[in-house]
């Protein structure tokens, strides 16, 4: 039986403000990418968001990113290698603090916004992820597009890979993301996501943003948490999938 994992980015608040719908998404995901504080996130929200998860099954997962508050993670971004690696295993180890609190551990890393798209192709920042993934911990699974020089890299690190697919994203023909200041760019109407799901975890293809069939070889499918109606549709995708025949579990 196929098989899928289902992850979503959760945690993005800050102080009072909440963006994502934590407690009732994790009813519905499989693996949660939990911002570490540099994109989103604070100490009590990644403390809560670990409580949570373990308290589900769900699997933690470090979300990384540039040191963005204010844009989101979402600003491209110079930062020197050396400090990138140092950023990315500082905030996996912060958030490895809460989640073994909680019972649980850090299961996988998976870039954010800015970074996510800057490794697909660049290879310095490719390698400083993957370096400071390696100096939290070697053992972790990279998320990340298939393809990318990130997993690439990671996997001639020694580090375990993991591709991963978006429904509600549109796709280039070259299997990259259409950028997010592109019309277009995010798919918004629920019937088209849940059956770019359904297409993706059982066909390993999707209809890229030139209408072309592209495929899209992925082992998890993210669904964007902070989006309206995002738990209802997640909780759509997940019955659909499983209607069709997929498993939802965690790869981690």
């Amino acid at each position: 039986m196929t098989s899928i994992d289902l992850n979503a980015d959760l945690g993005e608040g800050f102080g009072r403000w909440r963006l994502t719908d934590d407690e009732r998404l994790l009813s519905v995901v499989t693996s949660a990418n939990v911002a570490c504080g540099f994109h989103a996130g604070d100490a009590v929200t990644m403390r809560r968001v670990c409580e949570l998860a373990a308290e589900r099954g769900v699997r933690v997962g470090a979300q990384v990113s540039y040191r963005d508050l204010a844009g989101f993670g979402r600003r491209a971004m110079d930062v020197p290698s050396a400090e990138l690696t140092a950023e990315v295993a500082y905030q996996i180890g912060a958030l490895e603090v809460f989640a073994r609190a909680a019972g649980t551990r850090v299961s996988y890393v998976k870039p954010h916004g800015a970074l996510y798209n800057r490794v697909v192709r660049d290879e310095e920042q490719a390698g400083a992820v993957v370096g400071g993934v390696l100096l939290a911990d070697a053992t972790l699974p990279v998320l990340g597009l298939p393809g990318s020089r990130l997993l690439e890299l990671a996997a001639e690190a020694g580090l375990p890979t993991v591709t991963e697919a978006f429904a509600d994203r549109a796709y280039t023909d070259d299997g990259t993301l259409v950028p997010r200041d592109r019309e277009g760019a995010v798919v918004t109407d629920p019937d088209t996501v849940v059956a770019r799901s359904v297409g993706m975890a059982r066909f390993g293809e999707v209809e890229a943003h030139s209408g072309a069939r592209i495929r899209i070889r992925a082992r998890s499918l993210c669904l964007h948490g902070d989006t309206p109606g995002a738990v209802d549709l997640a909780r759509r995708v997940r019955e659909e999938l499983q209607r069709s025949g997929v498993r939802v579990e965690a790869f981690a």
